[in-house]
Parts: structure tokens; C-alpha cells; sequence
């Protein structure tokens, strides 16, 4: 890594720069970058005006030029190279690389993070670890050293480090692009250079500017050596002593540590490892001191030994050494789980939530559904979490992560159930886990597994209210599952941020997508009901519609995809009497309705007719006066009448026909149906638009209601700029 090579990269327009990176010269007049760092995310074309000052500011005068984008990938990778208007005469070559084996590298970087401005941008040494075993393979993930705090904007610390280079060693191994929030600035993500280094266009630019690139050496990493005895620490010291007894014959503890030393991917020629050489093995390694489990369990064939290999585990986990999962055992389980995505991309995330109630989830599963890439990174964190105590007492406590398993294998059938459990049972045995602990969440499994078929998906709830603070139309959103039983699952978005229409009809789209993968969901028209407060009755969320997904299918409004319908539980803690009248108009009234005419007269009336001869009655359809419609509608609601349709264009009386093609007084139990269907011919033909009919539906039986809603604004943006 040469400093007088790196790069601060402005884009923008006549008016000022837009956006801020890093980058770092590999040639002459060549700066390799993030592709997102020279194009205006609004509208994805490049900034029109391009600057790029070159070198260290600490190290001398830096030097500014005009440039312009040279290169992308054909594949949108996140990666760019810029031209610049001069020739920088700075001496040597790049060398580049690519990590090799399993072992985390030490890396290093330059950029210029929003985190480091003081009067102006200032550099920061990126350092830390890059570990090969993280992440999906499309990018390096780096485990940072320094971690800034965020700043007072929210915006990520390290924004402005997109497009620096990665080096381990003195050979660039990637480009820094992303950010993930989640992390708390404690890791960034790059893009490996072997997936853009052998590219045509690449190359080509590279040989017009006589830098050709080297041999993308791979790089190792030494198998660690223990530091002297006065310099070792009480944890290496107590994990020696544990190893002791499991070593009777040195020869054997050599012949394990050389061959976990290779397994893990370090170089292993002329490593003869002492007992102390094996404790730092076992440190320097998030999963070195799994693998070793993992080889001395088939030697564990009397109790002492066992119960000698147990205590080394669990003392290993008490001191933080990292995940329980060996290499091949978290490889076999992540080939188990794509299989099993791959058919039902919703029930990780169900699974871990039922079986989880209390746990601190990562994201990913916090979502109706679990992309492929996010697997990795599932696992991992869920290795960190208990689940409870050993069984007997004193036994090593379960894992979250086999309680986990045990659930998704009870609700898939076959070969793929009888290979989870395997994996279980295997994993379990292992690492010292009671076999009554294990059958106890097994047991619990088969029990939820069962509701789970037993229990379909009556209908899914979006909680809607409209954000006071901000400005625009933006929405606090939450989604449920209720099932037959009563019972419901609440699925969490990504964050709390209020969300647009738009991007709320998405997020129930993909929530719809998640019950359509419930037992028996797949060909069920999805009724949905949208709860709102008083002046949220108003609102036309039947005519949200969703993004769409290509440019082959054209945004659809939700109310003609679903039978949606609107619910005002708020109003249950306004009328004491609400929720029992509308349980008798439910039982008494569904064949009965008011259809109000000139003859209801006004608000007093129609209130005087629902307390008298319609005292049962489930079912009113509102004509009348605009104006008067909010009032009416709310009377209606406050007697506990659970439906209510009107047309919000209608403007008198002289409209009621406009609500005539849906047959409003025919049977109730196909009005939602009916709704549905009018709504999705009235979008393909919105020249023929008679009406925009409202629904409100409040269902049988009690609501499942949640906590209050809370808006926050939290970190946004992924980007690392």
C-alpha cells in the first residue's frame, strides 16, 4: 500500500460536488473506485463533473485532476475505473492478490471517512481482519479496528471510504463499497478483485495505459506462533491446562495441531507446535477451537475423556473464544438451509421467530423472508445466542441455533428433515449437549409444527399511522399474520422508518408473499385488513401500489390484487359497548342491511334506526352527502356495525347507483371478493371508472392488538459513501 497513491474523489455538478470517495491510483492516469461513488443515486447516471486529488496530505502537496468514468463492469459490480486528465509520475507497480485457505488475514487501507472531518476531510487507516469464512463469497468482509460513532446526522461513520483499496500485505485484494448498519461501523464490506480483475474491458484499459496487471498471488497466512510465557495471558494459560488432559502423548497433539493448522488454512511447513503454539492456534481462529472439538469427539470412547472434552468446550464458549460450529459443521448446515430457502424462503424467518420469542434476532430475520446471501451471517449470529439451561443441571446449556434447527426440521417432510436432525443430533453429541435437552426442543418443534399445519393464515394486518413530525405522506407500518386459531406473528420490517405509500404496498406485498408459503396459502386470495385510526378511514390505501418488481409486470394497485378492507380497532377504547354489540350483529344481523336513502334523514336518524328496528344489523352501504359521510360512518361503527361500504367520490344520494355492479346487498360473505374484483377491473380500465368503494370490515373475535406504534429515524443507507 503506497500512500502517495491514494485518492479523494468529488462528483458532482456545476453547482458542487454531490458525493464524496475514496480510490487509489493503479497506473498513470487509471483510479480504481466504487462504481456508486460517480453516479447520482436519484437518477443513476454519472455526475457530470468529476475530480480526483492524489496522495497523502500528511506525506506532501497532493495534486488535483479532472477525470472522467472509463469503465464498469458489465455486470453492475459495484466497481469503476476513472481517467484522470494527467499522468502522476509515482514510482513502482500495484501488486495485486487474493486470500487463500480459511485463516483471517490482516488488512489495511487508506480513505476518507465522514467520520474523520475536521475542518476538512482528513484520511483514516483503515486496519483490521478480513475473514474468508464470512459473508455469501460476493464480498470480503472486514472486521474493523477503529469503529466511530455515527453522527449527529445519522449518517454512516465511515461514508467517504467507498472505493478504497483493500491491501493484505503489499497486494490489493478488493474495494471497499458498503457499510451494513448493522454492525455499528464495526465492518465494512469489499468487493474482491479476482471478480473484476480478469475482465476483458479491464484488462484492456490497463494495457492502453501500460500498467499491466501482475499475477493475482494468493496469500497465506503463517501458522501463529505463542508469544513468550511472560507475555501469554491467565486465558491462554487456563485453556493450556484444559488441554492437558485431552494430549496424554505429545506426538498426538502435534500431529492435531498441524492438521487443524491446515484445515483452518494456514501454512503449515516446518510448524511443529508446542502446547502453548496450540492454545494460540486456537485463539487466532474464530472456529480453530470447534474444528479441534470436532476431531477429538471420535476419540471421546470412555466418560473421563468426554467429560474433559466438555469442559474445554464450554470453558472456550464462556471465554468468548468465537462460534461452536466447526468449519464442516457450519458448511453442512448452510447447504442444508439454501436447499430448504430455495422451497420456502419464508420459514427461517418464521421459525426463528417462534422459536425465539425473546432472542435479539439479527435483521435478516427480522423480514418475511431470508435472501440466499444472508445465511452466512444468520448462522453466525446465531451461534452467539443461548437458549437455556443444560438439562440435567449443570450440563452445557443448548444453543439458540439447534433449537433453531430442530423447528425448521419439524416443518419440512423427508430427506431434508431427517438430514437436519442428523446435523442436530451429530452437532449436539459433540459439543456435549443431554440428549433430554435435545429431545425437549425436538419435542417442542413437533409441537409448533403441528399448530402450524393445524393453523392457517386467516388474513394479514397492515397497522397504518400517518407520521405527525415528518413532512409528506409517510406512514408508520406494521404487518401480522393471523392465523384460524387466533393466534398471530407479527414480521418486522427492517427498521421502524415511516414509510411512503409506496413502500408500505411493498412491504405488504412481500409479507403477502410470506403467507402465500404457509401451509396451505398457496392458491388463497389473501384477505387483508389495513387498521387505522379515526381519519385514517379516509384514506384510498386500496389504491397504493407496490413497486414493481421489472419492467415486465406494471405496478398493481393492492385492493385489486387482495380483498383488503379497513378496521378502526381504536375506537373499542371510545364506546365501552363497542366490541359486544358488534359480536351480537355478527351473530344476529349477517343477513341483514341498512341501505341508507333520503328517508334515513340525518346523522340522529341513522343512529335512532341502529339503536331500534336495525339493532342487529352487520351490514350498512352509505349514499348520502359528502359532507355528512365521516359522521355517519363513525355513528355506524360506534353501534358495532362491522361492515360499512361507501363510495368516497360519490356527492349525494344521485350516486348510489355508481355501487350497483357490486351488488351490495347480496350475500356478505363474497362482498370482499366482489369489492376486489371491481377494484382490478376499474385499474385495467380506469377510463371506465365508476366508483372508489371503501371497506370496512371489522372481523369476528378479538383483535390481536400489539404495542403502539413508535417512529424513530435510524441510521440510513447502506453505502459506505
Amino acid at each position: 500500500m503506497e500512500p502517495a497513491r491514494l485518492a479523494l474523489i468529488r462528483g458532482g455538478t456545476k453547482d458542487g460536488p454531490r458525493s464524496t470517495g475514496s480510490g487509489y491510483l493503479i497506473g498513470p492516469r487509471l483510479v480504481l473506485t466504487a462504481r456508486h461513488v460517480l453516479v447520482d443515486r436519484e437518477t443513476g447516471e454519472p455526475w457530470p463533473k468529476l475530480s480526483v486529488q492524489i496522495g497523502h496530505p500528511a506525506q506532501g502537496p497532493t495534486r488535483t485532476a479532472k477525470a472522467e468514468l472509463l469503465w464498469t463492469p458489465p455486470d453492475e459490480l459495484d466497481v469503476a475505473l476513472l481517467r484522470i486528465d494527467q499522468a502522476m509520475d509515482i514510482p513502482g507497480s500495484v501488486l495485486w492478490g487474493r486470500p487463500a485457505g480459511r485463516a483471517p488475514l490482516p488488512y489495511a487501507g487508506l480513505g476518507y471517512p465522514k467520520a474523520a472531518v475536521v475542518e476538512t476531510r482528513e484520511v483514516e487507516n483503515l486496519r483490521g481482519t478480513l475473514s474468508p469464512l464470512s459473508g455469501s463469497g460476493r464480498h470480503y468482509v472486514l472486521d474493523q479496528g477503529p469503529a466511530p460513532e455515527p453522527g449527529a446526522d445519522g449518517r454512516n461513520a465511515w461514508g467517504g471510504v467507498s472505493g478504497a483499496a483493500v491491501f493484505c500485505g503489499h497486494r490489493l485484494v478488493g474495494v471497499v463499497v458498503q457499510e451494513p448498519a448493522a454492525y455499528g461501523a464495526r465492518r465494512l464490506l469489499a468487493v474482491p478483485a479476482h471478480s473484476f480483475a480478469q475482465d476483458a474491458g479491464f484488462l484492456n484499459h490497463l494495457a492502453e495505459h501500460a500498467c499491466a496487471l501482475s499475477e493475482l498471488a494468493a496469500i497465506g497466512v503463517p501458522a501463529p506462533r505463542a508469544a513468550p510465557g511472560t507475555e501469554r495471558t491467565p486465558a491462554e494459560r487456563a485453556l493450556e491446562q484444559l488441554l492437558r488432559p485431552l494430549f496424554a502423548d505429545p506426538a498426538a497433539r502435534t500431529a492435531h495441531a498441524r492438521e487443524l493448522a491446515g484445515e483452518l488454512g494456514y501454512e503449515t511447513a516446518d510448524y511443529t507446535p508446542t502446547a502453548a503454539d496450540l492454545v494460540t492456534l486456537l485463539l487466532a481462529h474464530p472456529r480453530a477451537h470447534a474444528a479441534l472439538g470436532q476431531a477429538l469427539a471420535a476419540r471421546a470412547v470412555d466418560q473421563a475423556f468426554r467429560s474433559c472434552l466438555t469442559a474445554f468446550l464450554t470453558q472456550a464458549r464462556v471465554l468468548g473464544r468465537g462460534p461452536f460450529l466447526a468449519p464442516e459443521e457450519f458448511d453442512d448446515l448452510l447447504y442444508l438451509l439454501r436447499g430448504i430457502r430455495d422451497e420456502q424462503s419464508a420459514l427461517l424467518p418464521q421459525a426463528a421467530r417462534d422459536a425465539l420469542p425473546y432472542a435479539a434476532l439479527p435483521g435478516c430475520l427480522d423480514r418475511p423472508r431470508i435472501e440466499e446471501h444472508e445465511l452466512a451471517d444468520a448462522v453466525e449470529a446465531l451461534e452467539e445466542l443461548p437458549d437455556g439451561e443444560g438439562i440435567p443441571e449443570g450440563s452445557p446449556p443448548v444453543p439458540a441455533l439447534l433449537r433453531l434447527v430442530e423447528y425448521v426440521a419439524a416443518a419440512v417432510d423427508g430427506e431434508r428433515q431427517h438430514e437436519l436432525r442428523a446435523w442436530s443430533k451429530r452437532t449436539a453429541d459433540r459439543i456435549g449437549i443431554h440428549g433430554d435437552a435435545l429431545a425437549e426442543r425436538r419435542m417442542d418443534a413437533a409441537r409448533w409444527a403441528e399448530r402450524r399445519r393445524n393453523s392457517l393464515v386467516s388474513r394479514v394486518v397492515m397497522e397504518l399511522e400517518r407520521d405527525g413530525a415528518g413532512d409528506g405522506d409517510r406512514y408508520a407500518c406494521r404487518i401480522l399474520l393471523v392465523r384460524t386459531d387466533g393466534t398471530h406473528r407479527i414480521l418486522k420490517s427492517p427498521s421502524s422508518e415511516p414509510k411512503t405509500p409506496r413502500e408500505a404496498a411493498s412491504a405488504l406485498a412481500e409479507a403477502v408473499g410470506a403467507a402465500r408459503q404457509e401451509p396451505g396459502g398457496h392458491d388463497h386470495v389473501p384477505w387483508v385488513t389495513v387498521v387505522v385510526d379515526r381519519p385514517g378511514l379516509h384514506l384510498a390505501v386500496d389504491e397504493w401500489e407496490s413497486g414493481a418488481p421489472d419492467d415486465l409486470l406494471p405496478p398493481s394497485p393492492i385492493g385489486a390484487d387482495y380483498q383488503l378492507s379497513l378496521s378502526c380497532p381504536d375506537l373499542d377504547r371510545l364506546v365501552a359497548t363497542r366490541g359486544q354489540d358488534r359480536e351480537r350483529r355478527w351473530k344476529k344481523g349477517r343477513t341483514s342491511v341498512v341501505v341508507t336513502e333520503p328517508s334515513c334523514g340525518d346523522r340522529d336518524k341513522l343512529m335512532h334506526l341502529l339503536r331500534t328496528e336495525h339493532r342487529d344489523t352487520a351490514r350498512v352501504v352509505l349514499h348520502g352527502p359528502a359532507d355528512q359521510r365521516q359522521a355517519w360512518l363513525e355513528a355506524c361503527l360506534a353501534y358495532g356495525v362491522p361492515v360499512v361500504l361507501w363510495d368516497r367520490d360519490a356527492t349525494g344520494y344521485d350516486d348510489a347507483d355508481r355501487l350497483g355492479e357490486l351488488a351490495p346487498s347480496d350475500e356478505l360473505d363474497g362482498l370482499a371478493e366482489r369489492v376486489r374484483v371491481f377494484r382490478s377491473r376499474t385499474a385495467a380500465h380506469p377510463e371506465e371508472r365508476r366508483a372508489r368503494p371503501s371497506l370496512v370490515w371489522e372481523p369476528e373475535g378479538s383483535y390481536p392488538r400489539t404495542e403502539q406504534l413508535h417512529l424513530r429515524d435510524p441510521w440510513r443507507g447502506t453505502h459506505a459513501s
